[in-house]
């Protein structure tokens, strides 16, 4: 192997775990984030995602296992002298020295004299070249944010460890500050690894999500994958909102027949990952933004072959882009339908009889021996 192809790599988690007495942090986990990905680490407060990462980062000693990065064992190296550096939610820049000192603070504590070049470009990188002069009260948060992300890339850390870094900022900063992340992730090509509770925030900047729970990974993939193809119902219910419908198979072949809330609903085989023997009990699954509505005196015209659940509208709210309506139905109690304010049927509100109708294909099936709330509390509820 090269010193080129050494000074990169993957991180690799080999068993690793974390025990306080008779606490599991994080059971014993393997984990690979690839080289010069954008890795999330998504899950509510208790979880173990931070910390993983500060096992990462060195500033948490693992129970068990090996933490490897290009293919290094580093798992007894300190955390200064290991290749990662990490950004907290708190910035900890420090007040008395201006935006130019704060970047340059890593290069000159390791004796390294001319720095003028290498601050400019990375003050250029994050966007701050204006500002190298102000000090760190004179900036908004995010502009805060982006020099605490300069200084910990102008180290040329394999590695940089994000914990919670929007967490301070109000939604508007925050969602600008996703798109800024990301920009220069891509830019820098290096490998990042991000905490998060926020599931859009994982959504937007991550190639690869992992969703935690209970000190381990209940799932790991594409975010759109784990959005379309959850595999339990913790990430069913945790990433967007899911509705899952009790129900039992009555036929199997290409497609599943399950008989629910009074009728029949189908699915394909393929999107379910629970047993599918005919007479097993499953939780059929269909995101709100799927499903359409129809006023049940045009029930007549949905298209043969939907998928078509009857209920009553209890609940409807606009919310700009679309209409948020709670359903209550044989199928479920508080099934939630988005539909987009396009051409609004001013018939349904609430009390409205209505059809709920979706394309099978859209539907997944989930193992009905899962707890079907798991997931679904609020972030605010597990902080």
């Amino acid at each position: 192997m090269t010193q080129q192809q050494t000074a990169g790599g993957d991180v690799r988690l080999v068993g690793i775990s974390k025990t306080y007495g008779s606490f599991t942090a994080v059971q014993p986990l393997d984990l690979t984030v690839p080289q010069g990905s954008f890795f999330a680490l998504l899950g509510a407060s208790g979880c173990g995602k931070t910390t993983t990462l500060r096992m990462i980062a060195g500033l948490e000693e693992a129970t068990t296992g090996t933490v490897y990065l290009g293919g290094k064992d580093i798992t007894d190296l300190p955390p200064y002298k290991r290749p990662v550096n990490t950004v907290f939610q708190s910035y900890a820049l420090f007040p008395h020295l201006d935006i130019t000192e704060n970047v340059a603070f890593g290069l000159r504590r390791r004796g390294i004299k001319s720095v003028k070049k290498q601050v400019d470009d990375m003050l250029e990188l994050v966007q701050l070249g204006d500002f190298a002069r102000r000090k760190p009260h004179q900036l908004s948060g995010g502009q805060q944010q982006r020099v605490a992300v300069a200084r910990a890339l102008i180290n040329h850390p394999q590695v940089l460890l994000l914990d919670e870094p929007l967490g301070a900022l109000d939604l508007k900063l925050r969602r600008q500050m996703q798109l800024e992340l990301k920009r220069i992730q891509t830019e820098v090509g290096i490998t990042f690894v991000h905490v998060t509770h926020d599931q859009e925030e994982a959504m937007t900047m991550a190639d690869t999500v992992a969703v935690m729970n209970g000190g381990r990974v209940e799932q790991l993939g594409a975010p759109a994958d784990l959005y379309e193809n959850p595999r339990t119902t913790f990430v069913a219910n945790f990433l967007g909102t899911s509705n899952l419908i009790a129900g039992e198979i009555v036929s199997t072949g290409e497609d599943l027949v399950v008989a629910a809330g009074g009728g029949k609903l189908t699915l394909p085989r393929e999107r379910c990952s629970a047993p599918t023997t005919s007479g097993g009990r499953l939780l059929l699954g269909i995101r709100p933004e799927k499903i359409s509505l129809a006023h049940a005196d045009d029930a007549d015209d949905i298209a043969a072959g939907c998928n078509r659940v009857t209920g009553r509208i209890t609940d409807s709210s606009f919310i700009g882009v679309s209409t948020q309506y709670v359903v209550e139905s044989p199928a479920g109690t508080a099934l939630q339908v988005y539909e987009q304010n396009i051409e609004r049927d001013s018939r349904l509100t609430p009390g409205a009889e209505v059809v709920l109708h979706w394309n099978p294909a859209h539907t997944f099936g989930l193992d009905a021996a899962q707890d079907i709330d798991a997931g679904a509390t609020s972030v605010e509820d597990a902080e």
